[in-house]
């Protein structure tokens, strides 16, 4: 199963895309979509969510997991995170592509096995259960793929529950 990962936010939104193959993760892709500094807002969500239509039918993934913010800094903050999400919301909507969310401490969790680690422990993981020798990963990358990580194996806990052949 092939699984994008998008980790949002107005400046640099995380994007990762990871394939299962019968348990072996391997990357696809991953970066980032910088909106142009200067545009009005609606201009920066509308090329926020053309840039992750492009993606998502250029790699087909099957599911697509999200970032679900548990809090924000401040108020102006958390609306702006919250249009950002739903622009990507609509991306993945508009193409098909289902759809999960988890939370911050849930990701971490079943990347690092500790809720509470930190961007760079976070990375460090993600690069060691992908095989990534590219120690450049943007933040927001390695935050997007350890979302599509924390995804697949939810889902494969999910089928083995159910009494399915997860392969």
């Amino acid at each position: 199963m092939r699984v994008l990962g998008i980790d949002p936010s107005l400046q640099s939104t995380g994007f990762g895309i990871v394939e299962d193959d019968g348990g072996r993760l391997t990357p696809v892709a991953y970066g980032v979509i910088k909106p142009t500094g200067k545009l009005p807002l609606h201009l920066k969500l509308a090329e926020i969510k053309t840039e992750l239509e492009t993606i998502i039918r250029s790699y087909g993934p099957a599911e697509a997991a999200v970032e679900n913010p548990f809090y924000a800094q401040n108020m102006k903050t958390a609306i702006l995170l919250g249009q950002v999400r739903g622009a990507v919301l609509v991306a993945v909507a508009g193409t098909g592509c289902a759809l999960a969310e988890y939370s911050a401490l849930e990701i971490k969790k079943a990347v690092t096995g500790y809720g509470q680690a930190d961007k760079e422990q976070v990375m460090t993981m993600v690069r060691a259960l992908l095989g990534l020798e590219d120690d450049r990963i943007p933040l927001d990358a390695s935050d997007a793929l350890a979302t599509a990580i924390c995804h697949l194996n939810t889902r494969l806990y999910q089928l083995k529950v159910e009494g399915q052949d997860p392969s």
